[in-house]
């Protein structure tokens, strides 16, 4: 049985945010909002969305459970001062909580994702088995030799 590890995150990702685009919406708010503290303008990305949502729950899987804090740390960057006068070094801040916060009540909604209580969101057996469907189907269409071995 093909699961996560076993196909590239980037693909992965692209396979399972065309399947939540039919399972969940983006909300009005998006077109407005920044992905973090560190970015300037919202994403130009017409899918950000749901491609956000499918590595939310690729992460989720990986390394659950997780908290929205610990989410919001490794989807953050680099905050630097303006472009005209760097007075100040970088210094790190976190991505946007409630693009996570809402992302994640969505996948609960739909059944991929449970709450565990005083540990944050995990992946629920549904989401396994929808991430493990996805990674079939991604390492079957993938042309790589080195993959072979998983098939």
């Amino acid at each position: 049985m093909v699961s996560v590890y076993d196909v590239p995150a980037d693909a992965l990702i692209e396979d399972v945010a065309d399947r939540l685009a039919d399972r969940i919406e983006e909300p009005e708010w998006m077109a407005y909002a920044k992905s973090g503290q560190s970015r300037e303008l919202p994403p130009q990305q017409d899918d950000f969305w749901y491609v956000r949502a499918a590595s939310l729950l690729r992460k989720v899987a990986k390394n659950g459970p997780i908290g929205i804090d610990h989410l919001a740390a490794e989807y953050g960057g680099r905050k630097r001062g303006s472009n005209r006068y760097r007075v100040a070094s970088d210094h790190s801040t976190t991505g946007s909580k409630n693009i996570i916060r809402t992302a994640l009540q969505q996948l609960e909604d739909e059944g991929l994702v449970s709450t565990a209580k005083g540990q944050g969101r995990r992946i629920s057996p549904e989401g396994q088995q929808f991430l493990d469907n996805a990674a079939s189907d991604v390492l079957e269409e993938l042309d790589r030799p080195e993959l072979e071995r998983y098939a």
